[in-house]
């Protein structure tokens, strides 16, 4: 669905797949959004139009989610097929696929920069994926169970991820190392960087969390 936000009258519905939609992406210039679907595809729509431009397929299992590169050209989508794959979206053509997961990858972001991407699986860990070259940069180990989402700061210095082991945890992408974390009531099951330093997160017992990441003391 596409929903003016001004008004909250929805403007058009956007038909195509055959199962659930679990994703959706916007391009930076908000001509285009990219869906990622139980029916193992992603599809790319005409947002001022409402029509579908192309399909795009290679996954073998659910679509959990999909992010837009910054310069709008590429996607990179997370599956249930324990990979991430990366999409023209002009083309329509697979550039890559990025193995390393041995359990389905439910979240992923795409650092600012458009060169990195961080995936969160459901082998407990986030991996951090360099998109030009497809290789695997690090691997993010903390969490005890299904890591779901996980977000990048606008700086693209840090990443947050949710896991259903009740926490948040908060990574610095130079190093790898854990930073912080947060934890929550229930399962944490999303999260996003209102800024460099606050953080909004929620739970599966619908609990929001607004949190402030304070620096550490200069020594």
């Amino acid at each position: 669905m596409v929903w003016d936000l001004e008004s909250g009258r929805e403007l058009r519905a956007l038909e195509g797949h055959s199962s659930w939609v679990n994703g959706v992406a916007v391009t930076p210039d908000g001509k285009r959004a990219v869906s990622a679907s139980s029916d193992q595809t992603l599809k790319v729509w005409d947002l001022e139009g409402g029509r579908g431009l192309r399909t795009l397929k290679g996954h073998s299992r659910v679509v959990h989610g999909v992010a837009v590169a910054p310069d709008g050209k590429l996607a990179v989508s997370a599956s249930a097929d324990n990979t991430l794959k990366v999409w023209d979206l002009e083309s329509g053509g697979e550039v890559r696929a990025l193995e390393g997961h041995s359990e389905p990858v439910f979240g992923l972001a795409v650092t600012p920069d458009g060169k990195r991407a961080i995936s969160a699986s459901a082998d407990k860990t986030l991996k951090v994926w360099d998109l030009e070259s497809g290789r695997e940069l690090c691997t993010l180990q903390g969490h005890s169970h299904v890591v779901c989402g996980v977000a990048v700061t606008p700086d693209g210095k840090r990443a947050v991820s949710a896991s259903w082991d009740k926490t948040l945890k908060v990574w610095d992408l130079e190093t790898g190392s854990l930073i912080a974390t947060f934890h929550c009531e229930a399962a944490a099951q999303c999260c996003a960087f209102a800024d460099n330093r606050r953080i909004v997160a929620g739970d599966e017992g619908g609990r929001v969390y607004f949190l402030y990441l304070e620096e550490p003391p200069q020594l």
